[in-house]
């Protein structure tokens, strides 16, 4: 549901061209900076330690250490980033937009501008260290949404909820692979379906909050909405894998596919019958016989980061992994260590989430090629891709049987795609195939655009959708 982010988301390739300086980077990471110990016509001698024996010279001129660019660029796009969420905020936006629109505006400052400041945001070492901080923040973030959902909720959506998940995951699928088709007929298939798949999942944190504030979160119809949405986060996390393998594997037999379905459900399955008793239970247990500080958040972080590298064993996104391992902690697993440190443990993890998380949507933004808005393919594509992922949204509506419950209401409170639709980009733009991303700088683009697009007109039109059917159903005024 991802309700958190918007009220207050992969295994590289083994080598992969570096990013250009406007593109997202193909696998993640930037080519592999030469060791600081290796010989160079160039390098300064070294001591046995690997020291620059010319270090005193070079500290009046400049350091060379490679962690300060890092902090530089971390105090940059962190406090872009807040004072960006603020703003947003202010006005009646999502945070998370702020955030991926101060990106924007970072990535593409010398393209704007002609001032290339920010540009070593954007290769190198430093890349490289941010991208990895943000690859973090977005386990996080899934591990946040998994923490947000119990298992208890998912059996208790009720079929009406199941349904319009199943359906608004389905629709929107089939008519961004069309898209694709027509929009990109030169690109390959699996292209077209990685677009259908980053259009299938919904982020419905952003409704979360209009329901709230119209008072109507104890409605029918927004019981199915929010039901739904937890499907929906898990029927994403599958439709995910099942299309890297798809990428991956280079051919769609349906053996193949029926492989990635079972490990994705059999990976949460485990994570659920075998990880909670095995796991998280003992693990909780052990650490209230530890002194210190700080070991409710150390040990649900461990075990976060445990199950997210076990999901990347078994050729899953490790943010499938994040969210199972949020999905299995319960509060009465780790009570005792909570009342001894006097802490909840969302609490506890909201000052981390409030580093890295930001930095996954800032990096994002930054990736973003405005110059691609030059291109007529781009605008033809994401203007398909925001009207399909609208209609297909409200397709979803007709898995509603009953007929006295504003159907309307529900399909618009499925639109908006947020963090998830981010998370699909950006695995698709590190997903590699035959040398070259999955997600081109256009395709990559095109794909903010219609994140951006449907996130923003949600709130309105599902206002304007709940005052019109509490108007229909208000009696006429009598007149004495």
């Amino acid at each position: 549901m991802l309700a958190g982010r918007f009220t207050s988301g992969q295994e590289a390739p083994p080598s992969a061209p570096q990013a250009s300086p406007t593109s997202p980077s193909s696998d993640g990471s930037s080519e592999a900076a030469p060791s600081s110990t290796e010989a160079s016509p160039s390098a300064p001698p070294v001591d046995a330690a690997g020291h620059d024996e010319q270090g005193a010279e070079h500290g009046s001129e400049g350091h060379t250490d490679p962690v300060t660019p890092v902090l530089l660029g971390i105090v940059l796009l962190l406090l872009s980033a807040k004072l960006a969420g603020d703003l947003f905020d202010r006005i009646g936006l999502p945070a998370v937009l702020g955030e991926l629109f101060v990106g924007i505006l970072i990535g593409n400052m010398e393209f704007l501008s002609g001032w290339g400041g920010f540009e070593f945001l954007k290769a190198g070492e430093t890349f490289s260290h941010l991208d990895i901080l943000a690859r973090i923040g977005v386990v996080l973030l899934l591990f946040e949404v998994g923490l947000e959902s119990t298992v208890k909720g998912m059996m208790s959506v009720g079929v009406t909820a199941f349904i319009v998940a199943c359906l608004g995951v389905v629709a929107p699928m089939i008519l961004g692979f069309l898209v694709g088709y027509f929009a990109l007929p030169g690109a390959d298939w699996k292209v077209h379906l990685f677009l259908g798949a980053t259009l299938s999942a919904t982020s419905v944190g952003i409704t979360a909050r209009v329901l709230k504030d119209l008072g109507r979160s104890q409605q029918t119809e927004s019981q199915i909405i929010l039901g739904a949405a937890v499907i929906d986060d898990v029927l994403g996390l599958i439709v995910l894998a099942v299309v890297q393998g798809i990428v991956r594997s280079g051919s769609a037999d349906l053996g193949g596919i029926a492989i990635i379905v079972l490990k994705a459900f059999g990976f949460l399955a485990g994570a659920v019958l075998i990880g909670t008793h095995l796991v998280a239970k003992p693990a909780f247990k052990a650490a209230t016989y530890l002194r210190g500080h700080g070991l409710l958040v150390t040990t649900a972080l461990c075990i976060c980061f445990l199950f997210a590298w076990l999901a990347s064993l078994m050729g899953l996104a490790p943010i499938v992994g994040a969210f199972a391992a949020g999905l299995i902690l319960e509060e009465v697993q780790y009570h005792s260590l909570s009342r001894k440190e006097n802490v909840a443990l969302d609490h506890a993890l909201k000052p981390i989430g409030s580093l890295l998380i930001p930095l996954f949507f800032v990096q994002i933004g930054v990736h973003v090629d405005l110059s691609a808005f030059n291109n007529p393919t781009m605008w033809t594509l994401a203007i398909a891709l925001t009207f399909v992922a609208i209609l297909g949204k409200q397709v979803c509506a007709l898995g509603v049987s009953d007929k006295t419950l504003d159907r309307l209401s529900i399909g618009i409170g499925m639109i908006p795609r947020g963090e998830v639709g981010l998370i699909f980009a950006s695995e698709g733009a590190k997903l590699m195939y035959e040398g070259k991303p999955v997600v081109d700088s256009t395709t990559y683009t095109a794909l903010v655009f219609m994140v951006m697009a449907t996130t923003i007109i949600t709130p309105p039109l599902l206002k304007w959708s709940m005052n019109r059917k509490r108007a229909e159903a208000s009696p006429p005024a009598t007149v004495a």
